[in-house]
């Protein structure tokens, strides 16, 4: 991408969040999480970027985050009000936001990915991990959506894309 330093490929990650309240307490798998980040700057380079695919924000066709500062979601209800005070101030990176969602197609129509420079943000199931693997909040991220409408087949010819 051209809005990024060049640098070695890094691995494809599969974070899931679980409870919410992992953010928040003391537990293995916030432990996991922040053992990931670590490892990352210490057996690869820090990434540039992060691209984040949540199932949490479900759209008609597939849209990329594209705001310089993307908010913070609390897409939950219920729990204790010190996960609701929780802030992931982390950037966003618009113009790389705008070159991938030219690089990329919608596997259905063929047509650029759409940007989003208002609307969501980071929700629960993006900074839920990515607030305890990188908590200096350091590292530009872009949100993916999922298409709510698309059969997994489409999900993974994106993927492929990717």
């Amino acid at each position: 991408m051209k809005n990024l330093n060049p640098s070695a490929r890094l691995p494809v990650l599969f974070v899931g969040h679980g409870s919410p309240l992992n953010v928040i307490e003391d537990s293995i798998y916030r432990q996991s999480w922040q053992l990931l980040g670590n490892s990352l700057g210490q057996q690869w380079v820090k990434p540039q970027l992060i691209l984040c695919i949540s199932a949490h924000w479900l759209t008609h066709g597939w849209w990329l985050t594209a705001m310089a500062q993307p908010p913070t979601i609390h897409d939950f209800g219920g729990f204790p009000q010190a996960l609701f005070d929780q802030q992931y101030p982390v950037p966003g990176f618009p113009a790389a936001a705008q070159e991938l969602a030219s690089l990329l197609t919608q596997p259905d129509t063929h047509q650029p990915l759409s940007l989003d420079e208002q609307t969501w943000g980071l929700d629960h199931g993006a900074w839920g991990v990515l607030k305890p693997m990188f908590p200096a909040a350091d590292i530009p991220v872009i949100q993916l959506s999922m298409d709510a409408r698309q059969p997994i087949p489409m999900h993974y010819q994106l993927g492929q894309q990717l």
